[in-house]
């Protein structure tokens, strides 16, 4: 233990700093919320809503998908509008024209361009001043705005249900028919949407910007960047910079190799015999393909949807399966898939730490936690589908359907169900896990082991930490904790000291040498990741000081990143060790692939998203999907296949891959992600960026421009990608089905003439 010391205590210091700095923020944002009134009246004393319908609409936009149609503040789906920007929008052209009528009898575009430039003072004036009286906490507006309201709220009503007027608009944003079939609760849902679009109006109380940073970017009101978001914009750059040259000077000056031991003559991993619980994980990587194979035709299905809105090749399908319920079973199967990679991996190391035996009842376990698995995922399927067709009753759709938030779209009830499966996994791990705490030996590589898979297992749980009528800033900070903390934070730390533990223990790397790496990287990983994760706050009804600590931390997140080649190049050696090596050659080469993902999808694209500036013109744009699945297919997708494949070739006797399959699979993935991105998504959402700079937020979004032909035609091209992924996922599914099944067996070992594993 001497000997890492300092690398404990720095890992201490850092976890105690960085969420202790994630906490103070998190008072801050309950704290400074944008408030809902109790009331908004007028000047003339008429009530134009309450706060219960306020939350009663805020209810209503999670039942029909939430996120998942379109997005509020920027976050949620990219087909159809984000609904802040479009409210304010629409509510502002209607409150010129009325102005206009009563200024000169005219709409307003017939207007001079002196009364124009009068107008447009009085509606900024308006808009951007903040008329809540703190001690009755109610809002007052003129009439003439609350007309306004009441226009827009007439077109909403009938986007959302089924007037022939505006079916072409639903079809451009991918909205099904009926969308909301109850009157009264659309109501409700244009009194949510109009409370977004005031906080991101109105001047919070003793500053000149808004509750949402001055977002969006809306020339009519001149909402534009704030000073504090051009400055920690730069301080964000410079201290990316700063971070890699001290990173760079740290490697040169204190980076000592490791001598590598000899490589054993045979692959200690194949010496002892199977457990009951290693033959069981076989299902495991069925359930792990075959959700894989479901959650990338879903995908291929949804990016159609982006380009004919409500049908199939001219099959109208958007009633049974519309874009709201495929995306949403995309993004949670994603999550599904690639947690079932990680749990078998978790469960394989087990019997390995325990001294190559099962702790007493571990198959039972094992056993259990699958079929827990299922329930969860069909239960969550079906709740989904049940809660988007309508059919489900109002009080039970938080529960038992769609919570409405993106990646935490299942309802509450299977929320708590996927935290206790996590729990009991965990129990599972530690079975197995601290009894080796007892035997002689260095155990800190263990110990860091053991607390990330704590970590794993119990920080999911923070999602349970707002309610059905949570304000949806507060719901934010706890839903990044899910996204950003345990996805991208925790799970990284546990998937790089999995594999330091399992090179480690195959004899290919100095355990010293392993311990040092994994303390030093989950270091560096939390540093910049735990605060980092407010980064995704900027314009969420958060203050400046959020949006500070959130760009400075976040920008130290991309670090560690850019110097992956180095750990590629590492991986990627490991195969030409040991001649058994050559057997496990496709899990190295899908964490060779997760290494360059890591920088390019989490790094280079995480980045072009993350200084304040950029993101406020490009949040809710196709880039953000660049990044969104660079990142999490092509790191933590890759890292599950990876643990999918190692485990087949150990719990399989005898077993090699197909070359041929493996080539096509690895490859295919690869090169169809890259032409997902290069060829629609990326030219995509640089245009849109261009759009929102010049014009606003609501036009990059609008159906005016996502339906020209250039953008229809880059979706279409889409499909190319798509199909070479599809065929990529299917050879990399097909040679796990017939690893599992035996059809991969070889009697006689392929590699060296070393004998085969023996079967317990």
């Amino acid at each position: 233990m001497r000997e890492y010391k300092k690398l404990w205590w720095l890992l201490a210091v850092v976890l105690v700093v960085t969420f202790g700095v994630l906490g103070w923020s998190g008072v801050e944002v309950y704290r400074q919320v944008p408030p809902i009134p109790s009331q908004v009246v007028t000047t003339s004393g008429k009530q134009v809503m309450t706060e219960a319908q306020i939350l009663d609409g805020q209810t209503a936009w999670q039942s029909t998908g939430g996120m998942q149609v379109g997005s509020i503040w920027g976050h949620g789906a990219y087909q159809a509008p984000d609904w802040t920007a479009d409210w304010l929008h629409r509510e502002l052209l209607a409150w010129l024209d009325l102005a206009a009528h009563d200024l000169a009898g005219v709409p307003f575009d017939q207007l001079n361009s002196r009364d124009q430039a009068y107008l447009k003072d009085e509606l900024k004036r308006e808009y951007r001043s903040n008329t809540l009286d703190p001690a009755t906490n109610t809002v007052t507006i003129s009439d003439r705005r609350a007309q306004a309201i009441e226009q827009v709220a007439v077109y909403y009503d009938k986007l959302y249900g089924n007037d022939p007027e505006l079916r072409g608009s639903r079809e451009s944003f991918a909205m099904k028919e009926d969308t909301l079939p109850s009157a009264q609760r659309r109501a409700d849902l244009a009194k949510f949407y109009f409370w977004t679009a005031w906080a991101a109006a109105t001047e919070r109380p003793g500053t000149e910007v808004t509750y949402t940073n001055n977002w969006p970017h809306e020339p009519l009101i001149d909402n534009k960047p704030s000073t504090n978001n051009v400055i920690w914009s730069v301080v964000s750059v410079v201290l990316l910079l700063a971070g890699i040259a001290f990173l760079v000077w740290g490697w040169a000056f204190l980076h000592r190799e490791e001598p590598e031991p000899e490589a054993p003559k045979r692959d200690p991993l194949t010496l002892a015999g199977l457990t009951p619980s290693q033959r069981a994980l076989g299902k495991y990587l069925l359930m792990v393909v075959g959700l894989f194979i479901f959650q990338i035709l879903l995908g291929g299905f949804t990016a159609h949807y982006t380009v004919e809105g409500q049908t199939f090749y001219g099959i109208d399908v958007s009633q049974w399966f519309p874009y709201s319920l495929t995306r949403t079973w995309h993004l949670q199967t994603a999550l599904f898939w690639i947690a079932a990679g990680f749990l078998a991996g978790g469960l394989f190391l087990v019997p390995i730490i325990n001294g190559g035996k099962d702790p007493k009842y571990q198959k039972l376990g094992v056993d259990i936690l699958f079929w827990a698995l299922i329930v969860l995922v069909v239960g969550s399927y079906i709740g989904n589908y049940l809660a988007i067709k309508q059919v489900m009753p109002e009080n039970l759709n938080f529960w038992l359907g769609h919570q409405g938030y993106e990646y935490i779209e299942l309802g509450r009830v299977w929320q708590i169900v996927k935290f206790l499966g996590l729990a009991f996994w965990l129990l599972l791990m530690l079975r197995g896990i601290l009894p080796a705490f007892r035997k002689e030996g260095d155990k800190n590589l263990l110990a860091l082991l053991t607390g990330s898979i704590v970590a794993v297992g119990l920080f999911y749980g923070t999602g349970l930490f707002y309610g059905e009528r949570t304000h949806i800033t507060i719901m934010e900070y706890w839903r990044w904790w899910v996204v950003h903390l345990w996805v991208e934070g925790f799970f990284e730390v546990f998937a790089t000291t999995a594999l330091a533990f399992i090179f480690s223990s195959m004899g290919l790397v100095s355990q010293r040498g392993a311990t040092i790496a994994s303390l030093a990287s989950a270091s560096l990983f939390m540093l910049g990741g735990v605060p980092g994760t407010l980064h995704h706050l900027y314009f969420a009804g958060t203050t400046t000081p959020v949006m500070a600590i959130g760009a400075s931390f976040s920008a130290l997140e991309v670090v560690p990143l850019i110097v992956l080649g180095y750990e590629a190049f590492e991986s990627w050696r490991l195969k030409q060790r040991a001649p058994w090596m050559e057997a496990v050659k496709w899990p190295l080469m899908c964490f060779v692939a997760v290494a360059f993902w890591n920088m390019l999808g989490a790094g280079v694209f995480g980045f072009m998203v993350n200084p304040p500036i950029a993101l406020y013109y490009i949040q809710g744009l196709n880039t953000t999907p660049v990044h969104a699945h660079a990142a999490l297919f092509g790191v933590y997708g890759f890292l599950a296949l990876g643990f999918t494949l190692l485990v087949l070739r150990y719990i399989v006797p005898g077993f090699t891959f197909n070359e041929k399959l493996m080539r096509l699979g690895f490859w295919g993935l690869n090169g169809g992600l890259v032409l997902m991105i290069a060829t629609s998504l990326l030219p995509i959402g640089i245009i849109q960026a261009h759009a929102s700079i010049t014009e606003g937020m609501w036009y990059a979004r609008s159906e005016a421009f996502m339906q020209q032909p250039l953008l229809e035609t880059l979706r279409w091209v889409r499909t190319f990608g798509d199909m070479v992924f599809i065929v990529g996922g299917f050879a990399v599914a097909w040679q796990v089905v017939i690893g599992v099944f035996g059809g991969g067996r070889r009697r006689t070992e392929a590699v060296a003439g070393v004998a085969a594993a023996p079967a317990e």
